[in-house]
Parts: C-alpha cells; structure tokens; sequence
C-alpha cells in the first residue's frame, strides 16, 4: 500500500476527537462466516466460487491476503476474536464447548461500556456456555434471531434470515447511537445437502482439489456443496450490505468480513496449515480508506479487538496481544507483521480422557512451523469413539471422510490417506512458496536445519513472552469441563467397553 500521510494524519485525529465527542464515533459491523478458508473467494483469484458481496468489498475497501485465525476451532477461534488474545490466554474460553471467565475483556462489553449498543444474529460466540463460570453477559451482545425465511433453502441452510434480523437490531436502536454488531452466518459449516452442488449446476471438473486430498468424484462433489454454502452465505452478506445502505450507515461503518475458521475437510479445520488457518479478510469504512487496496502483511484475528477499540477511541485492557490493523488499513508502514501465532487444544472430545492434540505454529513469509508436542496422540482420534458419536471424530463426518477408508481410496492415495489420518512428527517444517498444499515435511532434511532451528526459538520464545502453560509443562486444558448439552457428548465417558466403542462407529454423525 502507498502512503497517505494526509488521510492517515486525518483519521489519527478524527479518532482521537471521538472520545470528546467531537465527531461521530463509527459503527462496527462483523461478519464472519462459519468454517470457509481463504482460497474460496472471488476477491483471491477463485473462479470456481462466486462471491460478489465479499468481491465487492474488495473494491470498496481493502484486501488481506495473509490473515488468520487464532485456532482452527469455532470456540477457541471467536474467542480470540472477542478478546484480542490467543488461546492459551483466555482459559476455558479456548476450547471447543468451553466458557467464558468472567474476568475477560471483551471488545464488545468495552464499547458497550462507553456508549455502544450492541447485538448479534446468527452464530456469536459458540458453541459452549458462556454463562458457567460466572458471567453475567453475552460475549456478543443482545441476541436477534427471531426472523425466519419464509421458506426453506435446502438442508444444512441456517432458516435464521440474518439481514432480517440486523434490521430489527437497527430500528430498536436508540437513534444517534454508534452499533457493533456481529452477524454471525453459520454457512458454510456442514451439514451440507449431499450432491447439491451438481443438482444446481457446478461441474465436478470446477473443484479445486488441494493435494492433501485424495482426488475422488465423492471428494470433488462433496467441495462443490461447500462452494454453494459459500454462495449462500455472500447472498446473505449482500443482503446485509443493503440494509445497511438503506438506513443511511454504510459511509459511518467500519466493516470487517471474514470467517472463524477454515474448511470442514480433513486436514484443514482443526489443523494449523494454510487450510485450517487462514482466513478471507476485507475491511471497508468508507472513504476512511483507499479503495481496492491490498495489504501482504501477516495479521490474525486476535488483531480485531484492538482495531475496533482504537477506532471508536476506547481505551485497550492490558494483555490484549494483538495490533490493531488502523496503521495498515491507512496505508502506514507498521513493523512486525513478518510472523503469525497459531495454536490448538481441544476439538471434540476423541481421546481417552479427554486428552488434547496440543498444537502450536508460526508462519512467516516462507515457512509455517508447527510443533506437536503430544505426537504420540492421533492428530484425529483415531479409533477411539468420540463426543461426536464416530472415531477420528477431530474430522467432521462427510463423504470427503468416508472417502479416506475405503480400500480403493487408500490403494489409490495412500500419501493423502496418511496425511489426512495419520501421526505427525514432533516438529513439522514447511516451504510454503514451494509447497503450497504443506505435504512435504522438511523438519529432518538437513539443508533446512537453520531455519528449523530459527523458528524453534522464535515460537518458543513468543510462548514464554506470552504465558503460555505448555512452556512450563503444563496443561489445563485436559480438565476443561466440555459444556456440550446435549447428545452424545453431554454424558461422554472415556472408558467405554469394546462393544460401545464399535457401536460408535455406526452413529451418526453430528458436526462440530
């Protein structure tokens, strides 16, 4: 992005004005999808999806070709969101089905807090109680979900009808008084109307198959019904441009369009490559910024809360961990976005115990670093019987799954197989330039022993800066009480018998 002192010195002032009242303080609008990676959006180069709303924000605003999420899981994920902190910092509220501890700042509660009315639609922070370890209000706001479809898209469509219910929020609102709201669209999470996507016109040839996949039509079809959940979900989000343009705030608001996590396919979500982690990111607020502007920087979600906080000239609760984006949004030069932080605990509950498939990264511009520090552990499962009624239960269940155990499938692809479902080393290192899928593990090739060892000591010296417990040998993650009410997780036993442990396997699957 080019400089402009001129417009960045003029919103560094507006900004400050804010907290005198001397000029209207924005409203703040997120959207943010349900289980899409980054590849799958118009704005990025792909042809195989088709995506206006989020294109057209592009245009209108700017472009974050390397964000990403805090963790690869929808609790732990928006929980980074809300609070501007990574996992490890957040207690309970960075694992899937957790809680919130009454003691974290949210961004939300702090604009509330100083004048903010404040709501949601759709999926907020979830899935978990909030409510259990004491507090007292919604992570997200007041809840409008009222509004319905007035008929029924196809199976896996959320009936909530978003822009419905953000305008309701609108009219209730006190006139003259800033919002941030959160929409949250629960597309495209599965479950999905297998096939859909060829009964509506996609063509098997236009799936991009990453190549950790086995390259199968069940494989390819099942990618075409997440690209029309895709569809569906920017549908939704041009619906919500309109209601927003019609009540006469476009121009005041600062819209952030992004997703929680990365697809539902076997090493992806629930995984720390490219696939699970990094997210679609546009950011529009008017003429506040340059339109159609492009930012190469390496961001994260935990960089949300401290960007709308300095935008509405509220003060930061100290711990938040990360930057706001208001100096890249502006075209400032902004040092240390060389390097990301990613992490994972625990998905489902798939592990004797309720053990975790503790997870941490770092990405750079040229490698992606991660260290398992339970390999030993299957990264999915494996066959135990899980909180989600299946074994290799950290996969959601879809055809893409089936795939990976038939015979023919694994005869044909046994290196995706083994990627997708197997052991991982200890420490993995990855080219990103030269290997874009992440499939080719350099952490044992010699020729890249300086940077392995590099990134080592960066990581671990982030995580000690940072608090992390794994950096002292701890884990108190393993005793987090998984708040799932209901199904089978809600009486979840680890020391099932053999024969339950087989019935598992027949259930049907419920995603997470």
């Amino acid at each position: 992005m080019q400089r402009r002192d001129l417009l960045v010195g003029s919103l560094l002032a507006a900004t400050a004005a804010c907290t005198k009242a001397t000029a209207p303080r924005p409203n703040i609008l997120l959207v943010i999808a349900d289980d899409q990676s980054w590849a799958d959006a118009g704005a990025y180069g792909a042809r195989h999806v088709a995506t206006p709303a989020f294109d057209r924000l592009a245009r209108e605003g700017v472009l974050f070709r390397h964000s990403f999420c805090a963790s690869p899981s929808c609790t732990p994920s928006r929980s980074a969101v809300l609070s501007g902190r990574h996992i490890w910092q957040v207690g309970e509220a960075g694992v899937l089905y957790g809680s919130i501890p009454p003691t974290l700042p949210l961004y939300p509660h702090l604009l509330e807090d100083t004048g903010y009315a404040t709501g949601f639609t759709g999926k907020g922070w979830a899935p978990g109680d909030w409510k259990a370890l004491g507090s007292t209000r919604h992570p997200c706001g007041k809840e409008y979900n009222e509004r319905r479809h007035s008929e029924t898209v196809r199976r896996g469509i959320e009936p909530g009808d978003y822009a419905a219910n953000f305008r309701q929020f609108l009219q209730e609102k006190p006139a003259g008084k800033p919002f941030c709201f959160w929409l949250g669209c629960k597309e495209p999470h599965r479950i999905y109307d297998e096939g859909s996507g060829l009964r509506l016109g996609k063509k098997l040839e236009d799936a991009q198959v990453p190549e950790f996949l086995p390259d199968t039509p069940a494989v390819r079809s099942d990618l075409l019904d997440y690209y029309l959940e895709i569809e569906w979900y920017d549908q939704q989000l041009a619906r919500t441009l309109k209601v927003l343009e019609e009540s006469g705030q476009l121009e005041n608001t600062l819209i952030v369009a992004t997703s929680d996590n990365g697809m539902p396919f076997p090493r992806a979500k629930v995984n720390l490559y490219d696939w699970g982690v990094r997210m679609p990111l546009v950011v529009r607020w008017g003429d506040k910024l340059k339109p159609g502007s492009v930012v190469n920087d390496l961001v994260s979600h935990t960089d949300l809360a401290p960007t709308f906080l300095d935008a509405a000239g509220v003060p930061r609760p100290a711990g938040i961990a990360g930057k706001s984006l208001l100096p890249l949004l502006t075209g400032q030069a902004d040092s240390g976005r060389e390097q990301v932080f990613t992490a994972m605990e625990r998905h489902t509950m798939c592990r004797p115990n309720g053990g975790t498939y503790p997870m941490r990264s770092i990405r750079t511009r040229d490698f992606l670093y991660i260290r398992n520090f339970a390999p030993d552990r299957w990264p999915t499962g494996g066959e135990f019987p899980s909180s989600n009624n299946t074994t290799h239960g950290d996969i959601d269940g879809a055809p893409t799954k089936d795939a990976l155990f038939e015979p023919k499938t694994q005869a044909q692809f046994p290196q995706q197989v083994a990627l997708c479902v197997g052991k991982r080393q200890a420490e993995e290192l990855y080219d990103v330039a030269s290997d874009k899928g992440q499939t080719r593990n350099l952490a044992t090739d010699a020729r890249y022993a300086a940077q392995l060892g590099e990134l080592r000591e960066r990581l671990e010296s982030y995580l000690k800066q940072t608090g992390d417990p794994r950096m002292l040998g701890q884990d108190p993650w393993q005793g987090y009480v998984y708040r799932q009410t209901s199904g089978y997780g809600a009486s979840f036993n680890s020391s099932l018998p053999a024969a339950a442990r087989e019935a598992a396997r027949t259930k049907v699957h419920r995603p997470e």
